[in-house]
């Protein structure tokens, strides 16, 4: 069985995913489309896609099995629910949608429509973090207590031609990095249960820094800087923080601590190592894991997915938990806001 994938948004993004997903077995890339018709043309040449198409006109397309959405966040939540309505299988980029009442739309459509929606990110699906669940399955570091996870760079200006859309609403750190530290943490510790957090905005006008737009400024529309605490179902507690502010940091990307050790893992925007481990008693971290090669692994989430919808099963990184994720990134915002703790 092939799953035949449709593509909607031809961004900077979809080469990442392209890369992984391209020529590999069990999917084949049908259609594509945006709204800027030229953008569509470059990636389906590209990528040799046959079908340049209106998000409409592929929707409509009989051979498209599943819709991936790489879309701006502010449409995540249109597409998906548009493309299930057709009768498709969405994977959608993150975050899911850009408020929880349209996430749990898409979710509860899906299920009615008696479709599977798969959402990003699919960095669980690394070695890197496979690994680090694997030794805390099986004991390595005894009950877990406590994790960090920070993620703090200069930003996308400095990276994307036109980055403005991430300062928008429904983005920003909060929504862009976010989703890679929380759906990190509840894969490895669990269900949250209550967050605190607070936010600032340290940098409100940014300079574009590449391509043809660079030199123009722009500002920004939300806090670029989150701190929160998380409380897990399960007693432990984490600490986050990210932000799109800072030049450089040595500050831990993930560690988790328990009552029989510690270990320091990759990052959870990663798809591999390092991955480093100190039981009671040692004398400092072991590495289990080095770095690797591996890079940008982007799009396995996608060929997961159709793997599972070919063994009639859900896909890993699915729609639940992109939902589970984007419940919690807006209760810290409305934590941040309130300056009370509160439950996704």
């Amino acid at each position: 069985m092939t799953i035949r994938i449709g593509l909607v948004g031809c961004g900077n993004v979809s080469a990442k995913y392209l890369a992984t997903v391209g020529g590999a077995p069990g999917v084949e890339l049908v259609a594509c489309a945006d709204q800027d018709a030229e953008r569509a043309q470059v990636v389906g040449a590209e990528f040799g896609i046959p079908v340049l198409a209106s998000v409409e006109e592929l929707l409509a397309l009989p051979e498209v099995d599943l819709v991936l959405n790489l879309t701006a966040p502010r449409a995540h939540a249109e597409v998906s629910l548009a493309a299930i309505a057709a009768g498709k299988h969405v994977y959608s980029e993150k975050p899911l949608a850009t408020t929880l009442e349209d996430g749990i739309r898409v979710v509860e459509a899906a299920d009615r429509a008696g479709v599977r929606v798969g959402c990003a990110p699919d960095t669980i699906l690394g070695e890197g973090l496979q690994a680090t669940a694997k030794l805390i399955a099986d004991g390595a570091v005894g009950r877990p207590l406590s994790a960090i996870s920070i993620l703090a760079t200069t930003g996308p200006e400095h990276f994307h031609p036109a980055p403005e859309f991430l300062y928008l609403e429904g983005a920003g750190p909060l929504f862009d990095i976010g989703p890679y530290l929380v759906s990190a943490l509840t894969f490895l510790l669990g269900p949250v249960r209550a967050v605190t957090a607070t936010t600032a905005m340290p940098v409100e006008t940014r300079t574009v820094r590449v391509g043809g737009h660079a030199g123009e400024t722009f500002s920004a529309a939300v806090p670029t800087f989150i701190s929160s605490m998380l409380e897990f179902e399960s007693g432990a507690v984490a600490t986050l923080l990210q932000g799109w502010d800072v030049v450089g940091t040595t500050a831990p990307r993930l560690e988790i601590h328990g009552t029989g050790g510690s270990i320091a893992g990759p990052s959870p925007d990663s798809w591999g190592g390092p991955l480093r481990l100190m039981r009671v008693g040692d004398h400092g971290f072991a590495e289990v894991m080095p770095t690797g090669s591996a890079g940008s692994r982007l799009g396995i989430g996608v060929l997961e997915m159709a793997a599972a919808l070919e063994a009639g099963e859900a896909p890993a990184a699915s729609g639940e938990q992109g939902l589970h994720t984007l419940a919690i990134l807006q209760a810290i915002l409305r934590s941040a806001n309130s300056g009370q703790r509160v439950s996704p």
